[in-house]
């Protein structure tokens, strides 16, 4: 079995930038610069048919050309009063809702069910454990919400598989895809 998803990476320069942000919060385990993207549609555990299937339903996805995105704001995600994941956000853009719903819609192609969601487009910069004093997160969630990046050209996403392991996930791009 893998556990997929679509995304659109980071580059380089934005996720260095990102990096020099990632200090200051104890019980924070920051996510590695190649571990940073925008998660276009979580997929969840498929076989490899199924998994072919979806590869092939996302050439589909690549219609409309490159466009732009910026990242702004950071925020967390959390429940019971408690955050568990920190993110950078991302400027609501049409373009990066289209391309969302297209590679969703291959998953429904490839014959995968996806639970129901909201698209909230971000980039995960920690996941926080559960020590993390929410005072702290909130001191580092306030000096840091004028995050503003340049425009990121976006123009290609991909097919990533994820394992889980004891110090977070570790992806692979299986596939890529030129807008």
């Amino acid at each position: 079995m893998l556990r997929l998803f679509s995304a659109i990476p980071i580059p380089d320069d934005i996720a260095e930038t990102l990096a020099r942000r990632q200090t200051g919060l104890p019980g924070a385990r920051w996510r590695p610069l190649d571990a940073l993207h925008v998660t276009l549609t979580f997929y969840g555990e498929t076989d490899e048919r199924t998994a072919d299937d979806l590869a092939s339903e996302l050439i589909r996805a690549q219609a409309g050309g490159p466009f732009e995105i910026v990242l702004s704001g950071v925020g967390a995600f959390g429940d019971n009063h408690r955050s568990h994941t920190i993110w950078a956000g991302v400027e609501p853009n049409e373009r990066l809702n289209v391309l969302a719903g297209r590679c969703r819609s291959a998953a429904g192609r490839a014959g995968l069910r996806l639970e129901p969601r909201v698209y909230r487009p971000h980039v995960t910069l920690a996941y926080l454990k559960p020590q993390a004093d929410p005072a702290r997160v909130g001191a580092w969630l306030t000096g840091h919400n004028l995050l503003k990046s340049p425009p990121i050209r976006i123009d290609r996403f991909g097919l990533y598989s994820s394992v889980l392991t004891g110090d977070g996930a570790v992806y692979a791009l299986e596939r890529e895809y030129l807008l």
